[in-house]
């Protein structure tokens, strides 16, 4: 009988789905991605998409996976299962989805609604979080559906994240990780359970009861087996333990090798963020909470910056075709091109300065925040644009990182960057010389797939423990020094230019808001 040493991971994110065989070492011996549409739109602002597209990726990668002639799955030991964090499903009881999933992507809001009111309603006058809670309320899907869709709430028979939809394609169960439960959802994040009746989160989603909720099981820990009728379509053993892991934004940071608050985790992705680790419940901003960690009992604090990455995809489909043309001429990558774009720009973009509020936030910044851009002078290009996003996205996630160092009055000392924008060797250059730290890339892409992984790994008894597992299973691949020369500049646009720019320009998004009602 063959030795069950290894492990599949399954790793959901916003374009693909990844089936991805690691070894007890972290070593990945196979992957297979499935690209997908991220969302439709049936109007403006809206963001959905059939949940069939992902379990079909999903039957598609892992089919594909066993025709790797190295690939053994009889010494697959089990499975884990990271998703994209926010996507919601309705379903009945037979968990067939009732309506489109709708993504997290997705900005409609719910206008209206009655405000919070009793005991609550007075606390939040009191402490000035009126608006914050109202913000909350408008952005719960569950809130817009139960008010525009009745009849499909009074169908639904569970509210799933999308890892939850998942794990129920495979296992038969509507049981989901503790460690997935990001979302506009009535979960205590401090104590890592579903809220208890008198919690104020019931108070802003009204519609939400707590039997349409799944049953929560802890990271390691097993959510079931594969089912026989998993096995027909997606080849994987029946039988096989599925363990819990966590949303992906969590998977990456112990993925990228984080299990204490002095490494901060980058995060180049659609959104971009700066996380750590740490055994206390710390919020980084009031009523934002600290998210579940990928550890047992354990958090991940998180700043964002929404929209992060997304921007440099932004600036690619409007001002890059010529060199996604060359590109394809030349029959290379176009991240090659428009790192030489980076590279003959000098640090700080000849003045350049660029703040990525694209997407408002709540709180960093306020709702009413917009991106800009200064110092244009006759001597900026297109490339001077391109860097100034880079760097402007390295200056909010410092400004995050120092937020964070508030918060748990611990110093972040190094950094790990994962994601989409990891694979640019500038974009790491420039943030290593914008935080003054050494960057360092993890040694394998996949941060998210390999930090499920290292769960299953614990789940499954191929390590003793979490410091064991992420001992063995994550390494550093190549370190990036910061120039002192440029730190000492970006400190300076840092310091007397970026983090003045919201305070002075504020009253300007306001004003623009008022005058064109965007963003409501």
């Amino acid at each position: 009988m063959p030795t069950k040493d290894l492990i599949l991971a399954i790793d959901n994110g916003t374009q693909s789905l990844k089936a991805l065989i690691f070894d007890a070492a972290g070593k990945l011996l196979a992957k297979e991605a499935v690209t997908f549409v991220p969302y439709f739109s049936k109007q403006p602002t809206w963001a959905e998409q059939n949940p069939e597209i992902f379990w079909q990726a999903l039957v598609e990668a892992c089919q594909r996976l066993w025709q790797h002639p190295d690939i053994d799955k009889d010494r697959v030991a089990g499975v884990a299962l990271t998703t994209q964090r926010g996507s919601v499903v309705n379903v009945d009881k037979d968990g067939r989805p009732l309506r489109p999933a709708m993504m997290w992507l997705d900005q409609r809001k719910t206008y209206g609604l009655a405000p919070v009111s009793g005991p609550w309603g007075v606390i939040f006058k009191l402490a000035r979080l009126t608006d914050t809670v109202v913000y909350l309320q408008q952005e719960a899907e569950a809130n817009w559906i139960r008010t525009y869709e009745p009849e499909i709430w009074k169908k639904t028979h569970k509210y799933l994240l999308l890892s939850g939809y998942l794990t129920y394609r495979l296992t038969g169960k509507f049981v989901d990780s503790v460690g997935c439960q990001v979302a506009f959802i009535p979960f205590d994040y401090k104590r890592l359970r579903w809220s208890a009746g008198w919690d104020w989160k019931w108070r802003v989603l009204k519609g939400i009861d707590p039997a349409i909720l799944p049953d929560l099981v802890q990271p390691a820990e097993p959510l079931g087996e594969i089912t026989a009728a998993a096995a027909r379509e997606t080849g994987i053993p029946q039988g096989l333990p599925l363990i819990a892991a966590a949303a992906d934004k969590a998977c990456e940071v112990i993925g990228s090798g984080s299990l204490q608050p002095s490494v901060g985790c980058l995060s180049y992705g659609t959104t971009a963020t700066i996380n750590v680790t740490h055994k206390k419940y710390i919020e980084p901003i009031m009523l934002l909470p600290a998210y579940p960690s990928a550890v047992t009992s354990h958090y991940t604090i998180e700043v964002q910056v929404y929209r992060g990455y997304w921007m440099v995809e932004w600036y690619k489909e409007q001002f890059g075709q010529i060199e996604q043309q060359e590109a394809a001429r030349q029959g290379i990558a176009p991240e090659t091109l428009f790192d030489r774009l980076v590279d003959a720009i000098p640090p700080g973009s000849m003045g350049l300065m660029l703040q990525p509020y694209w997407t408002p936030g709540l709180k960093m910044p306020g709702p009413e925040a917009k991106g800009a851009v200064i110092g244009f002078g006759d001597i900026h290009t297109r490339a001077h644009l391109y860097r100034s996003i880079l760097e402007g996205l390295a200056y909010a996630l410092r400004e995050g990182k120092e937020r964070i160092e508030r918060r748990t009055r611990i110093p972040i000392t190094e950094l790990r960057v994962s994601g989409g924008g990891s694979q640019s060797r500038s974009a790491l250059q420039l943030t290593a010389d914008i935080f003054g730290l050494p960057t360092a890339k993890p040694h394998v892409y996949e941060t998210s797939g390999l930090g499920a992984a290292v769960d299953a790994a614990v789940g499954l008894g191929l390590h003793p423990d979490f410091k064991a597992a992420v001992a063995a299973m994550t390494h550093i691949g190549e370190v990036f020094a910061p120039d002192q020369k440029n730190h000492a500049l970006y400190n300076a646009l840092y310091h007397d230019v970026y983090k003045k720019m919201y305070r002075r320009l504020k009253p300007l998004y306001e004003r623009i808001r008022a005058i064109t009602g965007y963003p409501k």
